[in-house]
């Protein structure tokens, strides 16, 4: 069942094809709102609402977020789910009731997405559970995990122009093949899904599995590709070659520096936009303002992807300090779970802001749209 098919075979040779550039390549809609500062929502904006979720997404609408940012994961029976998690974690969601009576798989919390059915998502209460870093953060108790049609579907009840972005992520595990579905299909899957959908030409796709960029170019050379990258997936572990860079090690690139070497790796895969976080694990302080602060997206990494015709959208910030470093350090967009903070300091700057959408348009079509979703 996690086999990957024949579109990845031979994967660390293939990565060595010629790309064209990504300054050469259209964007479509994606390209259309580089006059706005692209401020993304993480998960819908976690801070705020709970992650991943239909309400979540509307109030990134409504607090203007310039892109919505959220996970997929591929359910046992084939369906694309909009969550972040491998596996439904007790901190977040709580069973309700089994699909029918004596299901063996239940309860289904602890279990991974991929061995679940969607049926058997359905039943999770993933709206009442608060998260302890997130103290503000609004609860909307029943709701449920949507399918990622589900989503475009209810926020195109609010954004009948299809004005906002996607940053949409495929939550795929590089290191244990048994936990996710595959590389092809999540890339034949989530491809499905866009294509019929009027937000193609609107969607972002990213990955810290870079297996998934190439395969999605190689599938539609039009889609707009965000290559995800930290300390953990970059660079080896316990001398262990990372999987997670197509076949790809940052030392083959002649850099000069570290930073460099990270952009030139996520250009030759022919990735439109870099994503990195914005610290790196090592540092032992979380603030620029702190002495002793280690960043893993430099002034160097932006320049040298600029350099090379892609954009840099570092995640997740949720300091000030560290926004106002990057926006002087030019990065094109900002990841966060506080859109609505981070839009008011963007806004200080002078840079354009998407619109906010209607609020109670918004709120009405998330009535109607999480009223379909009861059983």
């Amino acid at each position: 069942m996690f086999a990957p098919v024949a579109v990845v075979a031979n994967l660390a040779s293939e990565v060595l094809m010629i790309f064209a550039s990504p300054a050469q390549r259209p964007l479509g809609s994606v390209a259309s709102h580089r006059r706005f500062f692209d401020v993304q929502a993480h998960r819908g904006g976690r801070g705020n609402t709970v992650e991943n979720t239909l309400p979540s997404f509307a109030w990134g609408l409504i607090d203007g977020a310039t892109t919505l940012e959220l996970d997929n994961g591929i359910t046992k029976d084939g369906h694309v789910v909009v969550w972040h998690d491998e596996e439904i974690v007790p901190a977040k969601c709580i069973d309700t009731h089994p699909v029918h009576p004596d299901d063996p798989e239940f309860p289904y919390v602890g279990k991974y997405i991929a061995n679940l059915t969607l049926a058997q998502l359905r039943t999770l209460d993933c709206g009442s559970k608060r998260q302890h870093g997130y103290p503000m953060q609004l609860t909307y108790p029943g709701t449920r995990i949507s399918t990622l049609q589900e989503t475009f579907d209810f926020v195109e009840c609010a954004d009948p122009q299809h004005t906002v972005l996607w940053n949409i992520e495929s939550k795929i595990d590089a290191r244990h093949s048994n936990r996710t579905l595959g590389v092809a299909d999540f890339v034949e899957k989530q491809h499905a899904v866009f294509a019929r959908s009027p937000y193609k030409n609107s969607i972002i796709y990213q990955s810290f599995d870079w297996r998934t960029l190439i395969a999605m170019k190689q599938l539609d050379s039009s889609i707009t590709t965000s290559a995800l990258i930290d300390d953990e997936t970059g660079l080896p572990q316990d001398n262990i070659t990372t999987p997670w860079l197509g076949g790809l090690q940052l030392d083959a690139f002649r850099g000069p520096s570290l930073s460099e070497q990270v952009a030139q790796a996520a250009h030759h895969i022919g990735a439109d936009v870099l994503s990195p976080s914005a610290e790196s694990f090592e540092t032992p302080v979380q603030d620029p303002a702190m002495e002793g602060y280690v960043a893993f997206t430099t002034r160097e990494m932006i320049e040298e992807a600029h350099r090379l015709g892609m954009l840099v959208k570092p995640f997740t910030l949720n300091r000030m300090n560290i926004v106002e470093q990057l926006l002087d350090w030019k990065a094109d967009g900002i990841i966060t779970d506080y859109p609505n903070v981070v839009r008011r300091l963007v806004q200080q700057r002078g840079l354009p802001t998407a619109p906010k959408f209607p609020k109670q348009r918004v709120l009405a079509c998330l009535q109607e749209h999480l009223g379909k979703q009861l059983p």
